[in-house]
């Protein structure tokens, strides 16, 4: 790793107190030049359904006469909700404000997406939808929303994790969307991991199947262009040092470990160290909803004039209005049902984000 880009990583820490804007400033004492922040976010939606039961009995809990009485009221505060949480994510220094790049989890639909992003919260950002419908039993997928000024869409593929298995399971497919991020070529994959239902250890296969397949996607991503980045995201069911993300995966804990071409990061593993995390249960704390990427934003910082996109930080948004203030839930993700009783909240999951900083030219 050289020189220049090893004081980057020193100042890193200091990145929160400054004005992003200036980064540039700090890392090499020259005043003329000038840094931006793009913010790529992952968040699951907690059950983002419709009212309507499309699904048979997988989806009539989440409808007017179901066990949640989903109605219309409910749905268009849920959408407040989400909408209003992906708002108050702001960016300093971004020309977008809030990230150009959101990986959503736990969508009914693309319709929900669309009321989505047309709230009043978000829509002066125009993000733009690609979904994909998956064969999970409750409907529920993965989705991509971007701020089109600063993303282009190039190419959308699926991946599905029976090709992993010896037998078929029916969950969600990982969704592959390669496109230009402030210029350059990255492509974004976003999942969502079979579940622990039947226990973490009997079910752990499936989520290494689940990173088997997510190696496999990076490293043919790589053979068709080994000069983009890769930012890989979800809610994994899994924390940083289990076998899925640590081997499967192969995404490594500390930066100088990514020394070969193509190595993956993981800089929630010491987050989650430190107590923090995105989802949590009587005093123990998950951290499921991760972003790692590929060592491109890693080394790309070359000292020229106008380096490429680079990593900053990474960060758990575990803003207090989302927080429970009160119960035996107090700290933990303010749902939007608790015990069946709807409680008006966002979602049983933190959002997470990485920062990525470029030169302004």
């Amino acid at each position: 790793m050289n020189k220049c880009f090893n004081i980057v990583l020193a100042l890193v820490a200091l990145l929160p107190a400054l004005a992003f804007s200036q980064v540039g400033d700090v890392l090499e004492q020259n005043p003329e030049r000038q840094y931006t922040m793009y913010g790529v976010m992952f968040y699951n939606l907690e059950n983002l359904f419709d009212t309507i039961n499309n699904n048979g009995k997988y989806d009539y809990e989440f409808s007017p006469q179901g066990a949640y009485q989903w109605n219309g009221a409910k749905y268009w505060q849920k959408q407040h909700n989400m909408a209003y949480a992906i708002s108050q994510m702001e960016v300093k220094g971004s020309p977008a404000q809030g990230p150009v790049i959101i990986g959503v989890s736990e969508v009914e639909n693309i319709s929900v997406l669309q009321d989505l992003v047309r709230q009043q919260e978000i829509k002066g950002r125009h993000y733009q939808i690609v979904h994909h419908d998956s064969p999970d039993p409750r409907g529920i997928d993965v989705a991509l929303l971007y701020n089109p000024q600063f993303f282009k869409v190039l190419n959308v593929t699926t991946q599905n994790i029976n090709n992993y298995l010896p037998d078929p399971v029916r969950t969600r497919d990982q969704l592959t969307v390669t496109g230009l991020l402030a210029g350059e070529k990255v492509s974004i994959m976003i999942n969502h991991w079979p579940s622990r239902r039947g226990g973490e250890e009997a079910s752990s296969y499936l989520r290494e199947a689940a990173g088997r397949m997510a190696r496999a996607t990076i490293d043919s991503l790589l053979r068709d262009d080994p000069n983009q980045g890769i930012i890989f995201m979800g809610d994994l069911n899994d924390d940083p040092q289990n076998k899925s993300c640590c081997e499967a995966l192969g995404a490594k804990r500390e930066i100088k470990d990514c020394v070969e071409a193509g190595s993956c990061f993981n800089p929630w593993w010491n987050i989650l160290d430190k107590g923090i995390g995105t989802l949590g249960y009587k005093g123990n704390w998950n951290l499921f909803d991760q972003i790692i990427f590929t060592d491109y934003f890693l080394k790309n910082y070359d000292c020229k004039e106008k380096p490429s996109l680079t990593f900053s930080r990474a960060e758990v948004l575990n803003r207090k209005f989302l927080r429970s203030s009160e119960g035996e839930r107090q700290g933990y993700p303010l749902r939007t049902y608790v015990s069946g009783i709807f409680t008006n909240g966002y979602s049983d999951h933190f959002p997470t984000m990485i920062y990525l900083v470029k030169e302004i030219k």
